[in-house]
């Protein structure tokens, strides 16, 4: 199996995961549609009190625009949990100014703005959702002050769904904040797991080096016992020489195929960590790379700390569902795209990605970042590093 097979399985692995994951959530996503059904209680309370008899055009016509708004109410909840924070934001607003444009012949439409409270509560802080309260609570108060219903009625009609936005807002509130604390803790479990995984290996390199300052000891004591028996003993001296060889070509040899294994892995090896971060996260990794990519040390290091800066940058700005990596070349150069499908916010660059563009420019490459459905970040470097 190839290099590019064994990744394409193990994406679709970690595909798989993040579906059953989605299919658990499903049942708690979407089954409170069925509160749109309110909008049903007052044609039916009016068919109830015009009797028996035959439906009249007037009942069929509040059935027809209350059908009407169940669906359009229903196609906003599923677009509102499908999008990003933003995305609920503006279904918040469109669920307000629904409420805002039925509710004066409609008296049941109040529970537009129950949902409104809801999808600000689950894409914004605490603080700016507590905003969104007060700004419905107000705006129900306006609406029963001027409202020509009987005070009676009135106050049932708007006193329950006030405390509702109040009671659904906040829960939706803490909810949403549990879950970001846990894809945050998943993230930093990941995080220690993999720096732990590190610091071994920092463990294992200082004690390649320590036996490499044994075996060149060695060496320099065989050289020294060459020169002393060259003229006395040139047979021996011969012999020791011979040794001697052995054992540097012994050593080259396992240098080289040491910092050839750690060079040729330390690429694959951040996007690994990447993948078990953005999984932890909830987002789906796919990478793409050609089988020929070959770099110099400095630039592969350079281009894993690139992963590893757009990856937490992703995970911890983008709100994304879906991050892919590609990483192939161009001619003499190595190009990295990092894109997500996320927000796409328009900040300027933050340290982290100051120093990603000094590293990759001190290798005589550039680094660009734009903005178009989501964050597309593309860094284009020759693949033996050019110093500038």
């Amino acid at each position: 199996m190839s290099t590019e097979q064994l990744r394409t399985t193990a994406s679709a692995d970690h595909t798989g995961r993040l579906s059953a994951v989605g299919l658990r959530r499903g049942a708690r996503r979407w089954w409170y549609i069925i509160f749109l059904g309110a909008l049903t209680f007052e044609p039916m309370l009016q068919a109830v009190g015009a009797g028996t008899g035959a439906t009249t055009g007037s009942q069929a016509a509040d059935w027809l625009l209350i059908i009407a708004l169940i669906a359009i109410g229903a196609v906003l909840v599923i677009v509102g949990e499908l999008g990003t924070d933003r995305t609920k934001i503006i279904v918040a607003v469109i669920f307000t100014l629904l409420g805002v444009a039925t509710i004066w012949f409609i008296s049941t439409a109040t529970v537009f703005f129950i949902y409104a409270a809801a999808f600000a509560a689950g894409s914004s802080s605490r603080r700016t959702a507590r905003r969104w309260f007060i700004a419905l609570s107000v705006l129900l108060l306006v609406i029963a002050a001027l409202s020509p219903m009987d005070m009676p009625f009135r106050l049932g009609a708007f006193a329950a769904p006030i405390v509702l936005v109040w009671l659904i807002g906040n829960s939706v509130t803490t909810e949403a904040e549990n879950l970001r604390e846990s894809a945050r803790l998943r993230v930093d479990n990941v995080r220690i797991e993999r720096l732990a995984t590190l610091g071994e290996r920092e463990r294992i390199a200082r004690d390649l080096h320590d036996l490499l300052g044994h075996t060149l000891t060695g060496i320099v004591v065989r050289a020294q016992l060459i020169r002393k028996v060259a003229v006395s003993d040139p047979a021996r001296a011969a012999a020791e020489a011979a040794d001697l060889e052995a054992i540097a070509r012994d050593a080259l040899a396992e240098v080289r195929a040491a910092v050839s294994g750690w060079r040729h892995h330390a690429l694959d090896a951040e996007i690994d960590i990447a993948r078990d971060v953005l999984t932890a996260a909830g987002v789906e990794l796919r990478v793409y790379t050609d089988t020929n990519v070959s770099m110099s040390p400095a630039v592969e290091a350079a281009v894993a700390l690139a992963v590893r800066e757009a990856v937490t940058n992703v995970v911890r700005h983008a709100d994304a569902r879906v991050c892919r990596i590609g990483i192939v070349t161009a001619g003499d150069d190595v190009r990295l795209t990092v894109a997500d499908d996320g927000r796409g916010t328009g900040a300027p660059d933050g340290s982290g990605l100051s120093g990603m563009r000094e590293r990759i420019t001190a290798l005589g490459g550039h680094v660009d970042r734009w903005m178009d459905g989501g964050t597309t970040l593309t860094i284009t470097v020759p693949a033996q590093g050019v110093a500038v």
